[in-house]
Order: structure tokens, then C-alpha cells, then sequence
């Protein structure tokens, strides 16, 4: 059984000049420890399909499945309990709190989860160290670069670890340096804790270097072979 799929999965948006079709019947899965990118133009619904997935927005029709669940027809307390549980979040921008320092941050999806800090600071430290931030664990967002605070928003997706991580343009603020840092960086922890990466992007480089690619166009999702 597939961690993510998605069958037949369609959404629409209500416009002055009428409804707008973004996903026309998307069918899609995905299994642990794989890196799989989505590329598209802008406004092709990249994002939108990926708030799909994560729960953040509802089909209009289609099944979306969640370790063979659907996550849309579940009690509230459930669906919190599987986005907090099952999934991590990374965005184009970082998102940091500002008034809390880079540990600090990781922290607070443990936080959330369990109201206490029992294991999280040591957790925390561990994933800022394993994205090259073990020194920078008491630096607020201003105080880190654009690379180190994004690589801070990797973290926090990883804290109460998920089986999937959905990334939405990651690097889209980064230089090329820093976007090739992060994207080595979660393919090496897609593989070191089989978790799996989901990432819609512009940028050919993650393209190339993902296991799967699809191409996002017209509302429907198609495979590349390479």
C-alpha cells in the first residue's frame, strides 16, 4: 500500500469570470525513502495540488489516501492528528518565528503535538546537526542566512517525523549554491530515514536529481521518463 496517493482528484476555484479548473483528474502515489518532483509553469496549480495532498485544501472530487486513509472524511481531532503526525511542511518561505531562536523552533511541532517539552530539545539539536546547524542552535532567524533558515523550516518538518515531507518551491529564495545545498540535503535525508519528499519546484537541478518527475500542465500530472 501506497504512504500517499491521489485518484482522480480534481479542484476548482470560483472567479468573477467564472470556475477555474486546476486539477482535472490527478492520479498519483508515492512510497517512503523517494524524492519526487513536480515541476510546472506558474499558475499551472503545482501548489494547489499539493495542499491537496496535505490536507490544507479539499478535492472537489477524488480520493486522496493517507497510509490508506482518507483524511477528508474523519473527525476533526483525527485529521489534526494525521497532518501532526504523518506530515511536515516546508514552504517557498521559512515561516521562522522570529522571537525564538533556531532551537526553539524546531521545537514547536513536538510542542504542539504533546504540550511539553519531554525528548523535543534533545531531538532538536540532533536534526539541526544532522542540516549542518549545530552551531547556530541559540541564532535567531535574523541572525542566519537565507540558506541556514530555510535549512532551520527542514528541521521542523523533520521534528515529529513524518512519512511525508511536502516542500513547496524550497528553494525558490535561495542563490544556486544554497538550492543545491538544500536539495542534497533532502535527498540524503529521504534516504537515511526513508522518509518521503514530495517537492514542487521551477528548478531543473532538483529535476534531475529526484528518483520520479512529473510535469504538471493543462490540470492533469504527467510522468517523465529521464
Amino acid at each position: 500500500m501506497s504512504i500517499l496517493s491521489a485518484e482522480n482528484v480534481t479542484k476548482s476555484f470560483t472567479s468573477r469570470k467564472g470556475d477555474i479548473e486546476v486539477l482535472r483528474g490527478i492520479d498519483f502515489e508515492a512510497e517512503g525513502g523517494e524524492v519526487v518532483a513536480i515541476l510546472g509553469a506558474s499558475g499551472a496549480g503545482k501548489s494547489t495540488l499539493l495542499h491537496v495532498l496535505g490536507t490544507l485544501d479539499t478535492p472537489d472530487s477524488g480520493l486522496v489516501l493517507i497510509r490508506g486513509k482518507n483524511p477528508f472524511v474523519v473527525p476533526d481531532r483525527e485529521l489534526n492528528a494525521i497532518r501532526n503526525r504523518d506530515l511536515g511542511f516546508i514552504f517557498q518561505f521559512h515561516y521562522l518565528l522570529p522571537e525564538f531562536d533556531a532551537l526553539e523552533n524546531v521545537m514547536m511541532p513536538a510542542l504542539l503535538r504533546s504540550g511539553t517539552d519531554h525528548g523535543a530539545q534533545e531531538r532538536a539539536a540532533g536534526l539541526l546537526e544532522e542540516v549542518g546547524l549545530a552551531e547556530r542552535l541559540t541564532h535567531r532567524p535574523a541572525e542566519l542566512s537565507g540558506g541556514e533558515q530555510q535549512r532551520v523550516a527542514v528541521a521542523r518538518a523533520l521534528m515529529n517525523d513524518p512519512a511525508i515531507i511536502l516542500a513547496d518551491e524550497p528553494s525558490g529564495n535561495l542563490d544556486e549554491a544554497n538550492s543545491d545545498i538544500l536539495h542534497d540535503l533532502m535527498l540524503e535525508l529521504s534516504r537515511s530515514k526513508n522518509q518521503m519528499f514530495v517537492v514542487v519546484t521551477h528548478k531543473r537541478e532538483l529535476f534531475e536529481k529526484a528518483d520520479r518527475c512529473f510535469v504538471l500542465e493543462g490540470g492533469k500530472l504527467r510522468p517523465v521518463e529521464r
